[in-house]
């Protein structure tokens, strides 16, 4: 079988040497794309004359039928054909005839691949946000419900203050909000359209650009053909906002595996979210959420991958960037996925309310209430923080907690301790005073609420 390049060429390639250069195993997820451009391409053909009437509605009508026949999943292709540009075109000619073959005018597989991925990553970032969307929405839900729940807040991984559950999960509302955001922000620059720029100089026929932009849907056309061919920031961005949202559900998830263990028993999971061991016979593992945390590293490794591959690159095409589609599909496939399990997983997720408040009772988390409730009688904070610290010493010494100390002693230390030292120290109150702008305390939660269900119907209306 001939190639569609192959009159500049004498001699055959080996069979090997094709495979190897062959990129129709990764770009054929491309298709429906290719075909939607290549029938915007061939209507501005017809619509400036450069093709007949006649001409363009036979390519048109072969087009559609491989569009339909892709949806179908009857296409064959050949790593004959090398990429699922050449695939379909042989595809279209075996059909249509040599008719085919004009149309390729006055484009070439540079633009084409350009444009086939601006077409398909615009449709996969708005599709991400939408899974997005729904995980904010599984997070006010939760936090709804948990407004007065109380567990500890850590830091080093050491009980810090007492906290609203509720006020820890917004945290991450609010991280998932930024990563909508930037994947907003980032369609600027994905919707975007190459198509025209030909091989990287523009060309001589008498192309309506502006024509082929409005039927495919894009909102702008790149200004320089030379930048339209070889820009691939579009992908690193949507690669580098992929690794922050990874990272974030890589978190959460590092949090939901410690809450499940028998140290922690914060939460539970649902059976469908855990797996069993081969051996333990009491194990139930918190595979799916380990998964998540796994997989992010091969969402960072595509983003260091693309970001290589692109860092010596003279302008315009080279064969190098037949590199920058596997890992733009895997990054699509593996954040989808992602998303859609841990949004199940947080929504069916059990919260163990009692354990989390006892954990608030059994710690010196609430000794920066008895801090600030010193400063408020007029001790330096200094100094009451010094108060404080020899408190839980002595308190570590005799196993008890600082609740525990009678009043008589308190007195001891300051005659302006008074009996409502034992309420300041209770977890629940602990939390609830914390009422800064921004805080854990209840009625700032509310607040809160508010407002991210206010956020979340807005994102909706984008």
């Amino acid at each position: 079988m001939e190639k569609l390049w192959s009159g500049r060429f004498e001699g055959e390639s080996h069979a090997w040497i094709d495979a190897f250069g062959a990129s129709i195993d990764i770009d054929q997820q491309l298709a429906e794309e290719d075909l939607i451009c290549s029938l915007a391409h061939v209507k501005m053909l017809a619509k400036t004359s450069i093709l007949s009437v006649g001409e363009s509605n036979e390519i048109i009508e072969g087009l559609e039928k491989l569009l339909e026949d892709n949806k179908k999943g009857h296409l064959v292709f050949t790593i004959k054909n090398e990429d699922i540009h050449l695939n379909l075109e042989k595809l279209l000619h075996d059909d249509i005839g040599p008719v085919a073959g004009k149309l390729h005018t006055a484009r070439s597989r540079n633009d084409q691949v350009a444009t086939d991925m601006h077409l398909y990553l615009k449709k996969e970032v708005i599709e991400i946000n939408q899974s997005i969307q729904l995980l904010m929405g599984v997070l006010i839900n939760k936090s709804e419900k948990n407004v007065e729940t109380i567990l500890p807040g850590y830091t080093h991984l050491q009980h810090a203050q007492p906290i609203s559950f509720a006020h820890h999960l917004l945290a991450y509302y609010n991280m998932f909000k930024r990563d909508f955001e930037r994947n907003q922000d980032s369609l600027k620059r994905i919707d975007i359209s190459p198509l025209g720029a030909a091989a990287l100089a523009g060309t001589t026929f008498p192309i309506d650009r502006e024509y082929t932009k409005k039927l495919i849907g894009f909102k702008k056309n790149y200004s320089n053909s030379l930048d339209a061919v070889s820009d691939r920031d579009f992908i690193l961005e949507f690669l580098s906002n992929s690794s922050l949202l990874m990272m974030h559900l890589s978190r959460f998830c590092e949090e939901i595996i410690l809450w499940t263990s028998h140290e922690y028993q914060f939460v539970t999971l649902t059976d469908a979210f855990s797996t069993g061991s081969s051996i333990m016979p009491q194990k139930k593992n918190p595979d799916m959420a380990e998964l998540i945390r796994g997989k992010t590293g091969r969402v960072y490794g595509n983003l260091i991958g693309l970001l290589t591959t692109m860092k010596g690159l003279p302008l315009a095409y080279n064969k190098d960037l037949q590199e920058d589609k596997e890992g733009m599909f895997d990054t699509v496939k593996t954040v989808k996925d992602c998303l859609t399990i841990f949004s199940s997983m947080l929504e069916t997720m059990k919260i163990n309310e009692s354990t989390m408040y006892t954990a608030t009772t059994k710690d010196y988390s609430n000794a920066t209430e008895l801090a600030d409730y010193l400063a408020n009688k007029g001790i330096p904070f200094r100094k009451a923080h010094e108060i404080v610290g020899k408190l839980v010493l002595d308190c570590i010494k005799k196993e008890n907690y600082l609740q525990d100390i009678p009043l008589s002693e308190y007195h001891a230390i300051s005659e302006l301790i008074e009996e409502d030292i034992y309420a300041v120290l209770d977890s629940k109150t602990a939390v609830e005073r914390r009422n800064s702008f921004g805080g854990t305390g209840f009625k700032q939660i509310q607040k809160e609420l508010m407002n991210a269900n206010e956020a979340l119907m807005d994102m909706k209306q984008v």
